[in-house]
C-alpha cells in the first residue's frame, strides 16, 4: 500500500520535471537545420519589415498622386503596424496550435497578395487594403522568428543569434528608405511592390521545403472576445495617437474618443485574460511575462526606440524633400550609413551581450539615441547634407547598441514556457511603441508647420520648424530610455 501510494507522485514528479527541462533545453534539431529555419524566417521577416518604412520616401509623391494630406498618408506605415498590434496578440496561440511551417506558409503567402494589390492599387483605400494584408504575414513572421531563436538556441548564444536578428528588426526599417529612394528615382513608387512580389514568391518557394523542426502542436482554446478586445484596445489608442493633431489643431474630439475606447478595451482585455489565466489557463495572450522586472522594463524601452525610430524615417524625409527641396534618391543615400552601422554594429553587439550583459551597451545606447534626436532638433535650412547624415549614423549606432541587449534580456528572463506569449507581448507592445512614435512626431511636425505658417512663415521654413518641434518630442522621449537604461539587472542564469 505504502509502496503503490508513493509511486504516483513520483511519476508525476518526474514526468513534470522532463517537461520542464524540455522547454528549458533548446529543441533537439540537429545544428545544421536549425540553422536554416532560422535564415529563411530571419531573410522572410527582413524583406516584410522593410515595408514599414519602405514607403517613408515615396509619401510626398504619393501625396500628390492621390491627392491626399501628411496625416492621411501616414496611415500607410500607421495601419500597417496598427494591423500588426491587433494580429500579434493571437501569435502566443497560433505556435502553439499550428506548426512553423504552416505558419510560414501562410505568412508569406498573405505578404505576396498584399504586394500584388498594392502593386496596382489605384486608389488610396484599397493601398492602404493592401498594406492591412502585408502586415498580417509580418506579424505572424516576427514572433515566429523570436520563438525558434529562444527554443532552438542554447542561452550562451541567445545575445549573438539575436544580434543578427535584430539586424532585421532594426536594420531594414533604416535602410528602407534608401533603397526606396533609389527605386523611387529611376521607375516610381509601384516599382517597390514590383520588385518586392518576386522576392516573396521565391521565399514561399525555398522556405516551405527548408523549414522542418521538431516543433509540437497542441489544441489550446481560442477566446474570441479576447480577439475582439484586442481590436478595440490596439486600435482605439493607435487611432487616436495617429489624430492628436485634429484635436490641437482643429478641435475636434475624435482622437480623444478613439483613445479612451482604446483604454476601456485595453482595461477589459488585461482582465478577461488574468481571468482566462486563473481559471483554466487558457488567457489568449498570457501576461505572467510582465511578474519579470527586465522584461518589464525591456518592453518599455523597446517602444520609445522603436518609436523614435520609425517616427525619425517618417519626418527626416519631409525635412529633406519638402524643407531643403532635395530628390527622393538622394533623400535614401543620405540615410544610408545611418542604416549600415545599424546592420555592422548589430552582431558584434549580440556577442558582447554574450560577455558582458545588457548594461554596458544600453546605457551609451540609450545616451547616443538622445544625442541624435536634441541634435536633430537644431535642423535647419543652412544645416549641411553631411551634417544631416552623420547624425543619423549617431542614431543608428545607439539603436544598435539597444534592441539587441533589449530583446535578448527581456526575454531571457521569462519562464521558457513563456517564450511564445513573451515573443508576442514585446512585439506586439513594440509595434504599438511604433505606431505611437511615428503619430508623435508627425503631430508635432504638422501642428509646428501650421503654427510657423500663422506667424508669416514660407512653406519650407515652416517645415523646417515642424522637423525641430518633431526631434524635440523624441529627444524627451529618449531621455526617458536613458533614465529607464540604468534600471537594468543582470539577467538569471539558466542551464
Amino acid at each position: 500500500m505504502t509502496q503503490h501510494a508513493h509511486a504516483g507522485p513520483t511519476a508525476e514528479l518526474e514526468e513534470g520535471m522532463a517537461v520542464a527541462a524540455k522547454l528549458d533545453e533548446p529543441e533537439r534539431v540537429s545544428p545544421r537545420r536549425t540553422a536554416a529555419v532560422i535564415a529563411v524566417l530571419a531573410i522572410s521577416a527582413f524583406v516584410m519589415i522593410l515595408n514599414e518604412t519602405v514607403l517613408s520616401v515615396a509619401l510626398p509623391t504619393i501625396m500628390t498622386d492621390f491627392a491626399i494630406g501628411a496625416e492621411t498618408a501616414q496611415w500607410l506605415t500607421t495601419g500597417f503596424l496598427l494591423t500588426m498590434a491587433i494580429v500579434i496578440p493571437t501569435t502566443g496561440f497560433l505556435i502553439q496550435r499550428f506548426t512553423t511551417r504552416t505558419l510560414f506558409a501562410t505568412a508569406v503567402s498573405l505578404f505576396l497578395i498584399g504586394t500584388l494589390i498594392a502593386m496596382v492599387a489605384p486608389t488610396f483605400p484599397l493601398m492602404l487594403a493592401a498594406r492591412v494584408v502585408q502586415a498580417g504575414g509580418t506579424a505572424i513572421v516576427l514572433p515566429l522568428l523570436m520563438t525558434t531563436t529562444l527554443t532552438s538556441v542554447p542561452p550562451q548564444h541567445r545575445g549573438t543569434v539575436m544580434g543578427l536578428n535584430s539586424v532585421v528588426i532594426s536594420v531594414a526599417p533604416a535602410i528602407g528608405p534608401t533603397l526606396s529612394g533609389i527605386v523611387i528615382n529611376a521607375m516610381g513608387w509601384r516599382a517597390i511592390f514590383g520588385f518586392m512580389l518576386p522576392l516573396a514568391a521565391v521565399l514561399l518557394i525555398a522556405g516551405i521545403p527548408a523549414i522542418r523542426t521538431n516543433h509540437e502542436t497542441r489544441r489550446p482554446s481560442f477566446d474570441v472576445l479576447s480577439v475582439i478586445l484586442s481590436a478595440f484596445a490596439f486600435g482605439g489608442l493607435v487611432y487616436g495617437l495617429a489624430s492628436v493633431e485634429q484635436l490641437l489643431a482643429h478641435g475636434s474630439w475624435t482622437p480623444v474618443l478613439a483613445f479612451a475606447v482604446g483604454l476601456g478595451g485595453l482595461a477589459l482585455f488585461i482582465s478577461r485574460q488574468i481571468a482566462l489565466q486563473r481559471s483554466r489557463d487558457a488567457a489568449l495572450l498570457d501576461l505572467r511575462p510582465f511578474t519579470a522586472h527586465n522584461f518589464r522594463l525591456s518592453v518599455v524601452l523597446l517602444m520609445i526606440a522603436m518609436g523614435t525610430m520609425l517616427g525619425t524615417v517618417t519626418v527626416l524625409p519631409i525635412y529633406l524633400q519638402t524643407g531643403l527641396g532635395v530628390s527622393a534618391i538622394v533623400t535614401g543615400l543620405l540615410v544610408l550609413p545611418g542604416g549600415l552601422i545599424q546592420g555592422l554594429l548589430s552582431p558584434f553587439v549580440g556577442r558582447l551581450y554574450d560577455r558582458v550583459g545588457p548594461l554596458p551597451l544600453v546605457v551609451p545606447g540609450a545616451v547616443l539615441l538622445a544625442a541624435a534626436q536634441w541634435l536633430m532638433s537644431t535642423l535647419s535650412t543652412d544645416t549641411p547634407l553631411g551634417v544631416v547624415a552623420g547624425l543619423f549614423v549617431v542614431f543608428g549606432a545607439g539603436l544598435a547598441l539597444l534592441m539587441t541587449p533589449l530583446m535578448t534580456v527581456g526575454l531571457s528572463s521569462i519562464d521558457p514556457r513563456l517564450y511564445p506569449h513573451g515573443s508576442a507581448i514585446l512585439n506586439t507592445l513594440q509595434q504599438l511603441g511604433g505606431a505611437a512614435g511615428t503619430a508623435a512626431l508627425v503631430a508635432a511636425l504638422t501642428i509646428g508647420a501650421a503654427a510657423a505658417t500663422g506667424d508669416g512663415a514660407a512653406a519650407d521654413v515652416a517645415e523646417i520648424i515642424g522637423t525641430q518641434h518633431a526631434f524635440a518630442v523624441g529627444g524627451i522621449l529618449a531621455c526617458v530610455a536613458v533614465v529607464g537604461s540604468l534600471f537594468l539587472r543582470k539577467p538569471p542564469a539558466r542551464r
